[in-house]
């Protein structure tokens, strides 16, 4: 009777999971096999073996259809309940069944220790023709520890973050490969030091520099969170998961205006959900991921041990593919090719690859690195210049390649050598010429001094100041006033309570003071326009670039509309101006975010 029971008990979860993937217990007759499965329950101990044992059929081969009917017709938010469930593996699973052993590493003092964000010094073995090899590796990512509150369900606080940034350099020291797991909605919404997407934007890029491969295998990928430890060498995706640059209710609440506490509609959801284009299939499709592990129907969980076994031999595979491609010897390089015709893992020929690279494997790999996401987002924005443009531009770039090489990487050293000589020529020669030149400037300093005392003893009017008028530098000019200043009343700054801060006059504010608080510097916004004339010395900005047009990559339903009423409003393509100028003389290139073309959002066109 015991095994009975836990077949019923097998099947009833079978069901929940079922209704969590539709959000709904009236989808098929799903509410008439769980009220069956109630009713066999209550007669259990009432009825014969093989009754019960007929009947626990039956719900079976019920519930086994179901589950191909859903498997067939996943939607997108399916998906993302799949990814979400209580039932679906974390990464602690994976790290005792891929893995051989592992050790957690803490973060640094207690603003490192947030319980989202799991990192461990692993081993993983691969076997080659029957012989083990252990390799060591650094496993890093999100745990939603389902259930356990305190991990906010994998959603990761700055400090988590910069912990993973620490570690992914103690890899890099010790070279050896990082293999990241991403389980993450987004990070937790914290603005406090270091700041959650300040943090984001440290670790990615210090991960475009790290010399080690890096894998990443992608679960639940929501927004920033995702890319904190996302920009890898190497990208698998689960089947059954799912990731986007916002997660769908984000989306939703963005699309609907909803106020923060008010519930995002689930039709609007389901709808943002199947427009990002998230799942695994889109994101392949799309260049975003480099391969797909397929999983069990309606996705794996903790007990499939036959998956794991799986998830070990893709992230072997896509290491010693990530170190083949540096390698310059050509046998490595026919082996490549035997792997990739080999249709799956366990297939492929066996070599041993150290995983550890020499200087110019680490230089090859960063140079393939950068290829790899460049070419991520060639296709996600238009560029409208004419073949002649595009002959010219490319002669141009060329010739800056060259002269930049020549002075920086060739003259840069020598200078600095000929500056030193120099140096040490001149202070010896300088020191020879006075030691012959003292006796007469002494007697020249005698005789002067006695010119001065007869001149000082004469009656004459005082030695007047010359004072040259020059501007100063640093003195805002009146080429742009913001239109902010014409309001004739006072404003508070956010920090006169913490500061004790005057009220300011607003036409004081906005002119002479610039936006900037004279009590404790805080910043007020100001137009794009008053930076380009104030900041900048005149008639020094020249453009370039303004012909990368921002564009709609995922076809996202009403955005073509959106954009095309920005570029109408600021005469712009994007939200990037990109320029050569002076300040105070000193060359420099800018790239300036303006939010009057949609907010300064960034896509692909002003990356």
């Amino acid at each position: 009777m015991n095994d009975l029971t836990k077949r019923l008990q097998k099947i009833e979860e079978r069901i929940g999971y079922l209704i969590h993937i539709k959000d709904s217990d009236s989808w098929g007759n799903i509410s008439g096999i769980r009220d069956d499965c109630e009713k066999l329950r209550k007669s259990l101990f009432d009825l014969d073996r093989d009754v019960i044992s007929s009947r626990l059929d039956k719900i079976e081969n019920g519930i086994s259809f179901l589950e191909e009917r859903c498997e067939e017709g996943l939607t997108p938010m399916e998906r993302v309940r799949i990814v979400r469930s209580p039932l679906r593996f974390p990464l602690k699973d994976i790290l005792e069944n891929v893995y051989e052993e592992y050790t957690e590493l803490g973060g640094e003092g207690e603003f490192n220790i947030d319980p989202a964000m799991m990192v461990a010094k692993a081993t993983i073995v691969r076997r080659i023709k029957k012989k083990p090899y252990t390799s060591s590796v650094m496993v890093i990512g999100q745990e939603t520890g389902h259930g356990e509150e305190f991990r906010n369900g994998g959603s990761c606080k700055p400090w988590g973050n910069e912990k993973a940034l620490r570690y992914m350099k103690v890899a890099e020291t010790e070279g050896i490969p990082i293999h990241f797991y991403i389980f993450t909605p987004g990070s937790y919404p914290i603005e406090d030091y270091p700041g959650a997407a300040q943090q984001i934007a440290r670790n990615i890029y210090a991960m475009t520099k790290l010399g080690v491969p890096m894998i990443s295998v992608i679960s639940e990928g929501g927004s920033g969170g995702a890319e904190a430890v996302g920009l890898s060498d190497f990208r698998l995706m689960f089947s059954h998961g799912y990731y986007s640059v916002i997660s769908p209710e984000g989306a939703a609440a963005i699309e609907g205006r909803v106020r923060e506490g008010r519930k995002v509609p689930s039709e609007l959801v389901e709808k943002c959900a199947r427009q990002l284009k998230i799942t695994a299939e889109d994101n392949l499709q799309n260049g975003t991921i480099d391969r797909i592990i397929q999983e069990p129907p309606l996705g794996a969980k903790s007990d499939d041990f036959s998956f794991f076994s799986m998830v070990r031999s893709e992230i072997i595979r896509a290491t010693d593919e990530v170190v083949l491609r540096t390698k310059s010897v050509r046998g490595f390089r026919a082996y490549e090719v035997k792997r990739k015709k080999a249709e799956k893992p366990e297939e492929a020929p066996q070599i041993d690859i150290p995983w550890d690279l020499d200087r110019s494997e680490t230089k090859r790999l960063l140079a393939l690195r950068s290829k790899k996401y460049r070419n991520m987002a060639m296709h996600a924005f238009t560029c409208r210049s004419m073949p002649a443009e595009n002959i010219f531009k490319s002669i141009q770039t060329a010739t800056e390649k060259v002269y930049y090489t020549f002075r920086y990487d060739i003259l840069k050293n020598q200078q600095k050598q000929a500056q030193k000589v120099l140096k040490e020529v001149s202070g010896e020669s300088s020191a020879f010429i006075r030691g012959i030149t003292a006796p007469f400037s002494a007697v020249y300093g005698f005789i002067r001094r006695t010119d001065d005392r007869k001149t000082s003893s004469l009656p004459g009017p005082a030695p007047s100041a010359t004072v040259t008028s020059q501007p100063d530098p640093i003195e805002l000019t009146d080429t742009y006033t913001s239109p902010l200043a014409n309001v004739d009343r006072t404003i508070s700054c956010p920090n006169a309570e913490k500061h004790g801060c005057q009220d300011l006059w607003v036409p004081d504010l906005y002119g002479e003071f610039g936006g900037v608080c004279d009590n404790c510097g805080h910043h007020f916004p100001l137009e794009y326009q008053w930076y380009l004339k104030n900041i900048f010395d005149a008639r020094s900005i020249r453009a370039f670039n303004n012909d990368i047009t921002a564009g709609n990559p995922l076809g996202y339903e009403g955005f073509d509309d959106r954009l095309q009423m920005a570029k109408s409003k600021t005469g712009m393509e994007s939200a990037n101006l990109t320029f050569h100028a002076r300040i105070q003389g000193i060359n420099v290139v800018v790239a300036m975010l303006f939010s009057d073309f949609r907010n300064g959002t960034v896509g692909a066109a002003e990356g």
